[in-house]
């Protein structure tokens, strides 16, 4: 009885995570559908009535969306028993849900349809970077099992899915209003940021392309005087550090990843990394080729009919709320829970300074708009440099930098 017991409990388990991801994909595949109807609202040029419901029916299924996220995180929370925050493949899926809760509320204040049209598409590279870090359900290590892993991871990703929101409309500003008729450091710097996103979206392209195809090749490398085995998901261009190839009939990498990279598979994730960017840098060429404009020129005719005061008060109103937040989770919190696991509030782990520097940039941010005046543009440009500083900490520090969070 106690064996059929445990199998059934496996059996129920296993439901739920299939259920999970299953939510997590219908999510994603609902976000993308609601871009489209915010895209083809903006498109509704003098015809109101048409563009209010076709954007009611963008945020309508972002709802639904939102709906299928939270279905994806209270199965998978029921199925390992934690709260889901206690990976890399958690975190960054949960940071996404905030970003669309973030959207939502500025959606249901403001009506600005034209935030969906990026804000959505946002969410989704972040969700679809997700997929880089292993999916498994694994236990936590000790010194995440405590009562402070749901309190201060996702007080941490709020604040950082509100603040990101910040950027979006910061974005949507520049668009708007740089003069796109002459080559300037303005549109090159405009670009450059398109660009980045162009890269981000060609990560979901190429993985897509490789998972559909089924690639897989295995390397066995050495680390901390273990000897691992990591599963490329995609041909080797950057193999792992003093790595050997065991699968058969693969081609053989290009270069080696540094020594440098620290973290767990860090080979698969250079090579991702080089993987996406080669992909967008692909799909940003094309897009110029085929529209024979800058990228910002071509988005440009959507956003002029958004407000850009409107653009700018949401730019700041996400910051003010996004700020506090931000530090109750990534300083306040997070010093309590340190003092609790490691017996100190403070220690320089590179996950703690770059939390600080966020911080120190948001302040900045806030002091240079209230005292200083900045307003407009350059307010504008110091939403997409907060952004930046918040995907180098998701990004560049997990990936290259290693410490006490480097569990994650």
């Amino acid at each position: 009885m106690k064996a059929m017991a445990a199998r059934g409990i496996k059996m129920d388990t296993k439901t739920l995570i299939s259920i999970s991801g299953t939510a997590l994909y219908a999510a994603f595949l609902l976000y993308l559908a609601a871009t489209f109807f915010f895209g083809a609202a903006i498109r509704d040029k003098g015809r109101k009535n048409k563009q209010g419901i076709t954007g009611k029916i963008g945020i309508t299924i972002t709802l639904l969306g939102f709906d299928a996220h939270l279905v994806y995180f209270v199965t998978r929370w029921i199925a390992s028993g934690h709260a889901p925050l206690g990976n890399m493949f958690e975190f960054v899926t949960f940071f996404g849900m905030t970003m669309v809760l973030g959207f939502i509320i500025i959606w249901f204040i403001y009506r600005i349809n034209v935030m969906g049209l990026l804000a959505l598409p946002v969410a989704m590279i972040v969700i679809a970077y997700a997929s880089v870090f292993p999916r498994e359900i694994a236990p936590l290590g000790p010194s995440l099992q405590s009562n402070w892993l749901p309190i201060h991871v996702s007080t941490v990703s709020l604040g950082n899915g509100i603040l990101s929101i910040s950027f979006v409309a910061g974005l949507i500003y520049l668009i708007r209003q740089i003069d796109q008729s002459k080559r300037s450091r303005q549109t090159v710097w405009l670009e450059i940021v398109l660009l980045s996103l162009y890269m981000f979206v060609g990560f979901s392209v190429i993985s897509g392309i490789f998972d559909g195809a089924g690639y897989k090749a295995d390397f066995e490398y050495m680390q901390d005087n273990k000897t691992l085995t990591t599963e490329y998901r995609m041909p080797a261009i950057a193999g792992p550090y003093e790595g050997k190839l065991l699968t058969k009939e693969k081609l053989q990498p290009w270069i080696e990843t540094p020594s440098w990279f620290h973290g767990k598979d860090s080979g698969r994730k250079f090579n991702t990394v080089i993987w996406s960017a080669a992909t967008g840098a692909a799909m940003y060429v094309l897009t110029r080729l085929i529209a024979r404009r800058r990228v910002g020129a071509l988005l440009q005719p959507l956003m002029k009919r958004t407000k850009p005061e409107l653009l700018d008060e949401v730019s700041y109103r996400a910051v003010a709320i996004g700020f506090p937040v931000f530090t109750l989770g990534g300083l306040i919190f997070a010093s309590i829970w340190a003092q609790i696991a490691w017996d100190r509030f403070w220690g320089w782990d590179p996950k703690e300074v770059w939390a600080l520097v966020t911080w120190f940039f948001y302040a900045a941010f806030l002091h240079l708009r209230l005292s200083r005046g900045w307003h407009g543009e350059r307010s504008a440009w110091l939403a997409v440099v907060g952004f930046a500083i918040i995907m180098f900490n998701l990004v560049a520090v997990n990936l290259i930098l290693a410490g006490l969070h480097s569990y994650a």
